[in-house]
């Protein structure tokens, strides 16, 4: 069943995609040729030369975006997600189209080559990626407003009835336009038999599994279940895999919270390194690369900005214009932090190291205004270009408080593997200042372990999106 619906899915997605893909390469042709977007210099080459490729492009960008998981139909990809992988789809289908053209010139039905219009692709590529979104952004729409009238509803099992089990309870039932409908909890507790919890029943003991599933037409399982009950996963995955559904394993974050874990060899004895991360290398060159270029772009690009907040920020109160403060960052290294001063002069004199709230007394009248834009972080591209930060990353605590809080909270150290960020993944997802630390550490390591160039811009557009950075406090 789940894989008919996939496969309907992945029709209509490339049925919609033929379809704007044909659009876009008339519409190119008609901005370059009857336009004239920029002016021609050789002439209107015969449209017909044109069309000989036309079936050679419904081919190949189709075949890209599959290979780029676009056609996956998964329910809970976001629309950032899908306009990054569209736009890098077509840009690789674009320099493919473009280098075999460059090799194998067509010929025309006269008997002459002819060499395709450069402005002409760009048109297509712009054309291209705007319709295949705004397709599959209003397919989106109409198939969410459909699953909250409650059809193609697929129907969950969570096993365990945990923390871990009612808290993706919650998650799923917060988000209903994804279609997905939790019927029941398996637990082995007989203080939880037959009791319901976020509206949603007990219905039986993990040994119930392959019954429940065929009662009830269970399409997804989810195994939430504690770290110490492994062999009942194991048991419990045996039993599953004989069944036509999607099993899907939530791990407790926070105990199970090791970095990417790698196999190393030590003199012929193999050795798992837990603590692994994805930013070494050419990824480690690609995100400092990445974040010289935005930095130095914005520095440049906000400079006269820079000059209108120190002016207003002295005018004030004629202290200084820059605030310096030292914070833990990348392998528990210490740096100054820089950021426009929000604050009267020695703001902590007497409360001592505190953490800033809404509406802090100790603000000036400029640093209000700062906070509520953020526009006190600004100054913080000068650490990322001596690369003391990074435009992305997990947000730098003050020492007092790492030192708190790493007797606390298992593997809060781990956040300092990576360096420290403007923005980042818990931010975006509103848990910034003085919200709860423990959940800040959840979206903090899914970062590190999931990191990639695309998430970064996908956190930068975020960021943007919701306001010129974030709230800091």
């Amino acid at each position: 069943m789940i894989r008919t619906r996939r496969r309907s899915t992945a029709a209509l997605l490339l049925t919609g995609d033929l379809i704007a893909t044909t659009i876009a390469f008339f519409l190119a042709w008609f901005v370059r040729f009857e336009l004239e977007i920029p002016a021609l210099t050789k002439g209107v080459p015969p449209f017909h030369h044109y069309l000989l490729v036309l079936p050679a492009v419904l081919v190949l960008w189709p075949l890209v975006f599959y290979f780029h998981g676009l056609y996956q139909g998964r329910r809970d990809r976001s629309r950032i997600d899908d306009a990054l992988a569209i736009l890098l789809a077509a840009v690789v289908a674009t320099v493919l189209f473009s280098g075999v053209l460059a090799w194998l010139r067509p010929i025309a039905p006269d008997g002459t080559p002819f060499t395709f219009s450069r402005a002409f692709m760009g048109h297509f590529l712009i054309a291209q990626v705007a319709i295949v979104l705004t397709a599959r952004v209003s397919l989106r729409t109409v198939l969410r407003h459909l699953r909250r009238k409650g059809h193609n509803v697929r129907r969950i099992l969570i096993v365990g009835a945990g923390h871990l089990g009612k808290e993706i309870t919650r998650k799923i039932q917060a988000h209903r336009e994804l279609g997905f409908a939790v019927v029941g909890f398996l637990d082995d507790d007989p203080n939880k038999a037959k009791r319901r919890f976020l509206d949603v029943p007990v219905v039986g003991q993990l040994q119930d599994v392959e019954q429940v599933i065929q009662t009830q037409a269970i399409d997804h399982v989810y195994i939430a279940l504690p770290p110490e009950a492994h062999g009942k996963v194991m048991r419990l995955m045996e039993v599953v895999s004989r069944s036509c559904v999607e099993v899907k394993l939530v791990p407790d974050v926070l105990q199970y919270a090791t970095l990417n874990a790698s196999l190393e060899d030590l003199d012929g004895l193999p050795v798992i390194n837990l603590s692994q991360v994805p930013l070494k290398g050419w990824n480690s060159l690609m995100k400092r690369t990445m974040d010289v270029i935005i930095a130095g772009a914005a520095l440049l690009a906000l400079s006269p900005l820079f000059l209108l907040l120190a002016w207003l920020i002295k005018r004030e109160d004629r202290g200084p214009v820059f605030f310096r403060q030292e914070r833990m960052g990348l392998d528990g290294k210490s740096f100054m932090i820089l950021k426009f001063r929000s604050m009267g002069v020695n703001a902590e004199a007497t409360t001592g190291p505190v953490w800033a709230v809404r509406d802090d007394p100790r603000r000036t009248r400029i640093g209000s205004f700062l906070r509520r834009t953020s526009f006190d972080e600004l100054p913080q591209l000068w650490n990322v270009l001596k690369g003391e930060m990074s435009i992305v990353g997990p947000r730098p605590e003050r020492p007092t408080f790492v030192h708190e809080f790493k007797h606390k909270i298992p593997d809060y150290m781990l956040r300092h593997r990576v360096k420290a960020g403007i923005t980042g993944w818990a931010q975006v997802h509103g848990w910034r200042g003085n919200t709860s630390i423990r959940k800040r550490i959840q979206y903090d390591l899914y970062y590190i372990q999931n990191w990639s160039l695309l998430l970064d811009f996908k956190i930068v557009w975020m960021t943007l999106r919701g306001g010129i950075w974030y709230n800091a406090y």
